[in-house]
């Protein structure tokens, strides 16, 4: 069995961030804001957790609609302090991204958004970067037949790496990172991908394990065992304060022992606390990726942005419903509070996936 428990020095400092994110609950300070601006994309991701296609009945939101959420949260917040992402679907599919980036730079927002990098050119990143682009991310998911396989495109990795190429000759004009959803036909790849990326000039790689939502809800080669969850940390922990690049795990769930070792700080999900989100058909939502039938919280056609912002969202700001099915007796509750919210099964009363529980039943070797 792993040392799966924090260790006393860890619980102490982990009773001490507890309250500060109780704190945190109650002044739901709005720090990200995602816009999902299309439910189009240009690839057939088999993981995706939204569905998307090529061509979506939903249609694309206005930019203009989305810009009076932005003027609302102006009008409470410093805007320079609120991080706008751009999500989907795949953002490059709007040929309007760079007006709606322009009006967010004229507002004084700083943006960003996640691409597979399949439609990033030069000549268009350029546009982009004039417009106030501040940060991007781009998929990259193993070498060619992994990364393809997982992306539904045979041309993808080819693509994603020459966006990379782009990001990383624009220097200092853009903060970005590669993010990396690892599963059974890449985990092998980890280590040469690593020095693949650092000779590409990467900076900064974040690595996911796919959450069993969406397309990937009943996909076992997407899910790894508990053993090979413990060594992806492993990976990452060995990886961490390395000149040459810096890894670290994605935000989710709580990883006992591994907290603060694996990723900046300890878990804390902050959807609805101080993330929340415009989705392709105006719901107003926390996490683009929760569970949308269950958390929907309003509409930007029918409601006050701001309003629904500081007064709902009470299942993200107290979490002692959470407290059911694997997380009724769990001892460290106080803790992770139930998971992340997009690993919440509603129905079911119960989490989707533990973290924790993965570590604690793997075995030592």
């Amino acid at each position: 069995m792993k040392n799966h428990k924090p260790s006393l020095r860890k619980r102490i400092a982990l009773n001490l961030f507890s309250k500060y994110t109780d704190a945190q609950a109650q002044l739901h300070e709005l720090s990200y804001l995602f816009w999902e601006c299309t439910l189009r994309c240009n690839i057939s991701c088999i993981h995706c957790g939204s569905d998307c296609r090529h061509d979506n009945r939903v249609k694309d939101m206005p930019y203009e609609d989305f810009i009076k959420v932005a003027q609302q949260v102006k009008a409470h917040y410093n805007p320079n302090k609120v991080m706008i992402v751009i999500t989907g679907g795949e953002p490059l599919m709007r040929k309007d991204l760079e007006d709606c980036g322009m009006a967010l730079k004229n507002l004084g927002f700083p943006w960003g958004f996640v691409t597979n990098g399949y439609a990033l050119t030069e000549e268009r990143f350029e546009k982009l970067l004039n417009s106030g682009l501040r940060s991007m991310t781009i998929s990259l998911d193993g070498f060619e037949q992994s990364h393809n396989w997982l992306r539904g495109n045979p041309h993808n990795f080819r693509k994603a790496t020459e966006a990379i190429k782009l990001a990383v000759g624009a220097g200092n004009r853009i903060v970005f990172d590669v993010a990396t959803c690892v599963n059974q036909r890449n985990f092998t790849e980890l280590e040469q991908l690593k020095l693949f990326l650092i000779e590409l000039g990467l900076k900064k790689w974040r690595l996911f394990s796919i959450c069993p939502i969406g397309r990937a809800k009943d996909n076992p080669e997407l899910s790894l065992t508990n053993q090979q969850f413990c060594k992806l940390l492993d990976f990452i922990k060995s990886g961490r304060g390395e000149k040459t690049i810096e890894t670290s795990f994605g935000c989710e769930g709580f990883l006992g022992n591994y907290e603060s070792e694996v990723r900046e700080g300890f878990f804390f999900c902050r959807a609805g606390i101080h993330i929340a989100s415009v989705l392709a058909d105006g719901s107003i939502c926390a996490c683009p990726n929760i569970d949308r039938a269950h958390f929907t919280q309003g509409s930007i056609y029918t409601d006050d942005f701001m309003d629904v912002w500081q007064n709902r969202f009470s299942q993200m700001r107290k979490r002692a419903w959470t407290k059911e099915g694997l997380c009724a007796d769990c001892d460290i509750f106080k803790w992770c509070k139930g998971n992340g919210i997009h690993l919440r099964d509603v129905e079911n009363h119960d989490v989707l996936r533990c973290h924790y529980k993965m570590i604690k039943d793997a075995p030592d070797n």
